[in-house]
């Protein structure tokens, strides 16, 4: 598949404050990309590149061929755009706010917008003032799809959903990946990137530290195993074992957790010699993969800096 989005070596500093540096990914056409880090990693300021809302110092990124900084507008017209923090007018109605945006797009299919819109159970009769912070999404997400753009570019979509219209709007970006659009979509929900996205994106510190499938990231040849024993087992009996990349006892010695990368066969030849109460295998899930990659000598990085 061809790239729709191109992101080559794109780097924005904030004077003192930390930015993003040569961050380079691609998202395929018709492909879900999930963009993965922590508040403050790097998302947003990599996304308000992509739309042009702020100007790169180094790299170039691009939307189906178009510099997105200096082709902006024509840009503008193929992406549905919802970003994080939305600033519209207080004092107009949801429906008013979605019919004045679908005339700036040349007009839109009201019958796909009603869709929409009841699919999301919005009330559009109200000011977006009297809207809850769930409800004001919902029209930010609204206004993303309702022109059924090729390409569209979600920060954080699901930040003050609740469950139900989560679950509705992760079934509405399956449905923009079977129908062939691209989405990229920028979250530190595990669980959803998970579920609806065929590749990641995992960015740091505004570096990005990984990109792959998700079963890559996920890193399946990582994984642990745990035996309980009848009687106790030291666990250098599996240090240095194929594929034992590390083991720690626990339940007093009756129990051993060992963290494994390759084949088990030496690890399961080995716990044979032993009397065993159970075995069991687990895989990592994708939050376990980004917790590691945000790990510095076993403790959670905290962030100092802040980028937006």
């Amino acid at each position: 598949m061809a790239a729709i989005v191109d992101v080559e070596g794109v780097t924005k500093s904030y004077g003192g404050a930390r930015g993003i540096v040569d961050v380079s990914f691609q998202v395929e056409e018709g492909e879900v990309f999930g963009f993965l880090g922590p508040n403050g990693a790097g998302k947003t300021t990599t996304i308000r590149l992509l739309m042009a809302l702020l100007r790169a110092d180094a790299g170039v990124a691009r939307i189906a061929g178009l510099d997105c900084w200096r082709d902006s507008l024509a840009v503008k017209r193929l992406v549905g755009y919802a970003p994080g923090e939305p600033s519209l007018d207080p004092d107009l109605t949801g429906g008013q706010i979605l019919e004045y945006l679908g005339h700036l797009r040349g007009g839109v299919d009201q019958a796909y917008l009603r869709q929409l819109i009841e699919r999301l159970d919005l009330d559009p009769t109200r000011k977006f003032r009297q809207y809850s912070q769930g409800n004001k999404r919902k029209v930010i997400l609204v206004q993303a799809l309702m022109h059924r753009p090729p390409v569209v570019i979600l920060d954080e979509p699901t930040s003050s959903l609740d469950p139900l219209n989560q679950y509705e709007f992760g079934r509405m970006v399956d449905e923009l990946g079977r129908e062939g659009r691209s989405v990229f979509l920028s979250s530190h929900v595990l669980s959803e990137v998970e579920h609806w996205c065929s590749r990641v994106g995992i960015i740091r510190e505004g570096h990005i530290v990984r990109v792959g499938d998700v079963a890559e990231v996920k890193d399946i040849k990582r994984y642990e195993i745990t035996i309980a024993f009848a009687a106790p087992v030291p666990a250098e009996v599996f240090e240095g074992l194929d594929g034992v990349v590390g083991a720690e006892t626990t339940a007093g010695g009756h129990g051993l957790r060992l963290t494994m990368q390759g084949s088990a066969d030496a690890v399961i030849k080995a716990a044979a010699q032993y009397p065993g109460v159970s075995l069991s295998s687990h895989e990592p899930s994708l939050e376990d993969i980004f917790l590691r990659y945000y790990e510095v000598d076993g403790r959670a990085v905290r962030e100092a800096t802040r980028v937006v």
